[in-house]
């Protein structure tokens, strides 16, 4: 028989030092609004060191920093953390290739017969190849759903609400830990409806009023076509379904439209990606996302340099995870999502940095005659009229002359005989906040929903790149 190392999942977990380190509810409040900068950079470097320490034990470290000449002596401190080369998905990718097929970045085959420890795995959707392999070990799932609660009750959610989720599930990491995050640190009842292939729309919509939800976490697009399935079904936001939160990712969503089709909840925005979980996410004063410094280290750095930028200027997000020590160290990662920091004090006097949230991302940017589009801020451009019914892609060609252009789809409410007026509209508006000329064509409601996948993903497709077939 094999030697027991390692307990049970449970038992891995040191849940008074972990909250030691990631308080929550009025212990969160009480962090972020008295320590000072300095404290705060104390109790990162101490997090910091053991999440390196973990790294040099894994092959994928080895390689990354020995490639770059970097030896343990090098890095003592997060002062040294800005000369440590970043990674992104390529790199990822490449290290199950070499150790499928799990990777080497949490080093399995360094275990012991009987020894590896408890870890939970899940995957990217992989609608573009191969799905990325995401591990995490019982105290770095923890930490990531407490972080995500903490948020959650920091912007409102009690213990008798009913929260309803729209996130998926399957391998994706999505709804599985948002479900741990309001279950686990919360205490509101959880419907796990997830995405609409998973729980059709309309009995989505009966679900929330047979039970009374009272708030709603999701991403933006789905969140809005959830609320016209329910007038559809003669069921009205605010006055059926008591709606009276939203937390999601919003990024450029008008928050007003949001807000209005579903009663007049209030909207909160967060970010996270999957490999990291929660990042940063609105507070109360719904005035930038607060950057949950105690568990991240977060750099905005140039989308072609890599260096720093300054507060206000828009590029990549580099995260750090100080505590994922267990298992898969997060150190540098890119995740090639486009914020800016918001300069400026915190109006409820949080000392924590602040982002704008998602922008775009800086691999699903196109390029058009030198200018940079984010295909993500079209839509917001384009609710600013009436007669946009909220759902586009854009298709970026390049004509027998080498030129390239950017085509918006988009739907509209209006009918086709004024087609022409609407799309000559919507291209003035696009060409007066971009700075481009777009072409516009016009479709009915439903008219993308196929190109999109609106219903079947969490994050509907917003660019399809022709140039390069």
């Amino acid at each position: 028989m094999t030697a027991d190392l390692h307990g049970s999942y449970w038992q891995d977990i040191d849940f008074p030092a972990m909250l030691r380190e990631h308080p929550i509810g009025d212990d969160f409040t009480r962090l972020a609004t008295t320590i000072s900068r300095d404290e705060l950079r104390a109790r990162q470097n101490v997090l910091f060191r053991r999440c390196v320490a973990r790294a040099w034990t894994t092959p994928f470290y080895q390689r990354l920093w020995g490639n770059a000449g970097i030896t343990p002596a090098d890095i003592t401190s997060l002062d040294d953390l800005p000369h440590l080369p970043a990674f992104g998905k390529t790199e990822l990718m490449d290290s199950l290739d070499r150790e499928p097929p799990f990777g080497d970045l949490a080093n399995f085959v360094a275990a012991p017969p009987g020894g590896r420890p408890p870890v939970i795995l899940h995957t990217t959707s992989g609608t573009t190849g191969t799905p990325q392999v995401l591990l995490f070990g019982a105290k770095t799932r923890e930490v990531q759903a407490l972080l995500l609660g903490r948020l959650f009750r920091f912007q409102g959610m009690r213990p008798e609400d009913v929260v309803h989720s729209v996130y998926g599930h399957g391998m994706i990491n999505g709804g599985h830990y948002v479900r741990e995050a309001v279950t686990h640190w919360t205490s509101a009842i959880f419907l796990s409806a997830g995405t609409g292939i998973e729980t059709r729309s309309v009995q989505q919509v009966d679900l929330m009023k047979r039970f009374g939800a009272t708030v709603i976490v999701g991403f933006a697009d789905y969140l809005k076509k959830l609320a016209e399935v329910a007038r559809e079904q003669n069921i009205i936001p605010g006055r059926d379904i008591p709606i009276r939160m939203i937390s999601g990712q919003l990024g450029r969503e008008d928050r007003a439209a949001i807000s209005a089709a579903w009663g007049g909840a209030t909207c909160f925005d967060w970010y996270g990606v999957g490999d990291t979980g929660i990042i940063a996410g609105e507070g109360p004063d719904r005035d930038g996302l607060y950057v949950m410094e105690d568990a991240h280290v977060v750099e905005v750095c140039d989308l072609d340099t890599g260096a720093p930028v300054p507060p206000g200027s828009p590029g990549d997000l580099i995260v750090t995870c100080l505590y994922k020590d267990d298992l898969a160290p997060l150190i540098r990662f890119n995740t090639h999502d486009v914020t800016q920091v918001r300069p400026g004090a915190s109006t409820i006097g949080i000392d924590l940095m602040r982002i704008e949230g998602f922008l775009g991302r800086s691999d699903n940017m196109v390029k058009i005659r030198g200018i940079n589009i984010f295909p993500q801020g079209i839509g917001p451009i384009l609710d600013t009229d009436p007669a946009f019914a909220g759902e586009f892609i854009c298709l970026a060609r390049r004509d027998p002359q080498g030129r390239d252009t950017l085509t918006v789809i988009a739907e509209t409410t209006d009918p086709q005989a004024v087609h022409a007026t609407v799309a000559a509209r919507f291209a003035d508006l696009l060409k007066r906040r971009t700075g481009i000329e777009m072409a516009i064509e016009l479709v009915p409601k439903g008219g993308t929903a196929a190109a999109t996948q609106i219903d079947v993903r969490q994050k509907p497709i917003r660019l399809i790149d022709e140039r390069f077939k």
